[in-house]
């Protein structure tokens, strides 16, 4: 319940106080809402195999923001940029369909 409170209360503030991303940290902001979406699904699908760690929940969260933004800032100064951001996103498109599949069999016993 706390972490749906806090969800609703990030959304309002958003809405209320309209941040503006720096333009040098626009390229990575998708990205990392993608890996932050991969450890949501991850954690969400743990919760319901009865084995979440919280510990492990954090740093799955920080770690796979920091590492897809890492990959994408370094293919951005090889040149390769693009096409590096497109492969961190069809790896993790890969693990988020996957958790929300197990989730989905969970949730409906198939």
């Amino acid at each position: 319940m706390i972490a749906a409170l806090g969800l609703l209360a990030g959304i309002v503030l958003g809405l209320v106080f309209e941040p503006d991303v720096p333009q040098s940290l626009e390229p990575y902001l998708p990205i990392a809402v993608v890996a932050a979406l991969d450890a949501v699904f991850g954690g969400l699908r743990a919760y319901l195999d009865g084995i979440f760690d919280d510990k492990v929940f954090v740093v799955s969260f920080v770690s796979n923001v920091v590492i897809a933004a890492a990959i994408v800032y370094l293919g951005d100064q090889l040149g390769v940029g693009g096409q590096l951001s497109t492969g961190v996103i069809v790896v993790l498109g890969i693990r988020i369909f996957s958790n929300v599949a197990a989730i989905r069999r969970h949730l409906f016993h198939a």
